[in-house]
């Protein structure tokens, strides 16, 4: 497995379809460019799927329930191919793994901030480097002069660039199956995963809206059910409704009580940081 131990202690990983050899290029030029070594992840191409692996993958009952319509094969076929990249990292020496989409921008910014990430490894699990929804970050830890550590206090959606360590890869491999979310509503749940859960802000990774996912997309072609016509109607969404509330709810209430730790964290190391030349000087006296 190609990695940048030399450089970063973190191995690239590029989630990417087979056909989408054009996305590939992109990316490529874009890790080349900030000179981070990369490897490819194979996408898991959702129509492609058996019925049977579906039923064995997917809880339909229960996505239906707390997501208001049933997952599409593409949807399927993303979370699947977040999972392969979870078994890469394990099955490789590195400690952390930076996880991309194919479609995603990255600025100047990111070794730097991978960098500043690999010297508080205590301090997180998995952090988001893009986002859709901002999440309403409050930082908890300064990382560069412009960057800094923080909680998020709601929904902060997309996959497209995060960085995730060997245990939270672990907790992701025995808790995220069977699917009952897509894949970014659910990796980012820490109050039930047990993780540190965090986001950089500002963001050093750009999700791409205007060039829509060709993992998760949904074929006509190919058989495949449009977004429309998978969603409940309101009166079979009240359970949804109940679920995302309670859900937000949780969030809010667990991202609190981390922003006061973490804070109370640095709060103890900046105090202790200060005392200790005046100890030294005592001591020498």
């Amino acid at each position: 497995m190609p990695d940048n131990f030399g450089m970063l202690p973190v191995t690239v990983l590029v989630i990417n379809l087979d056909r989408d050899t054009g996305r590939l290029a992109g990316i490529a030029a874009q890790l080349d460019r900030l000179g981070l070594a990369w490897q490819r992840i194979p996408a898991v191409y959702g129509a492609s799927l058996s019925e049977e692996d579906c039923a064995r993958l997917v809880d339909r009952a229960g996505y239906g329930r707390r997501h208001g319509m049933f997952p599409s094969r593409g949807e399927i076929g993303c979370y699947l191919s977040h999972l392969d990249a979870m078994r890469a990292l394990l099955a490789s020496p590195a400690q952390q793994a930076l996880i991309l989409e194919d479609d995603v921008g990255l600025t100047e910014d990111l070794p730097e901030v991978l960098r500043a990430l690999a010297a508080v490894p205590e301090r997180w699990d998995m952090v988001k480097l893009s986002a859709v929804h901002g999440g309403t970050p409050r930082a908890v830890l300064p990382l560069t002069g412009r960057h800094a550590l923080t909680v998020m206090l709601s929904q902060c959606t997309g996959s497209s660039a995060y960085v995730v360590n060997r245990f939270a890869a672990q907790r992701y491999l025995e808790r995220l199956l069977p699917m009952r979310l897509p894949y970014d509503h659910a990796y980012d749940r820490a109050w039930v995963l047990g993780l540190k859960v965090r986001r950089v802000d500002p963001l050093v990774a750009l999700h791409d809206s205007e060039a829509p996912s060709t993992i998760a997309a949904v074929s006509a072609a190919s058989g495949q059910s449009t977004v429309s016509s998978r969603k409940f109607p309101w009166y079979r969404k009240l359970s949804t409704y109940a679920w995302r509330i309670a859900n937000e709810l949780r969030r809010v209430f667990h991202g609190l009580v981390q922003v006061r730790r973490e804070r109370r964290r640095v709060d103890r190391d900046a105090a202790a940081t200060s005392v200790a030349p005046g100890a030294s000087e005592a001591c020498g006296e």
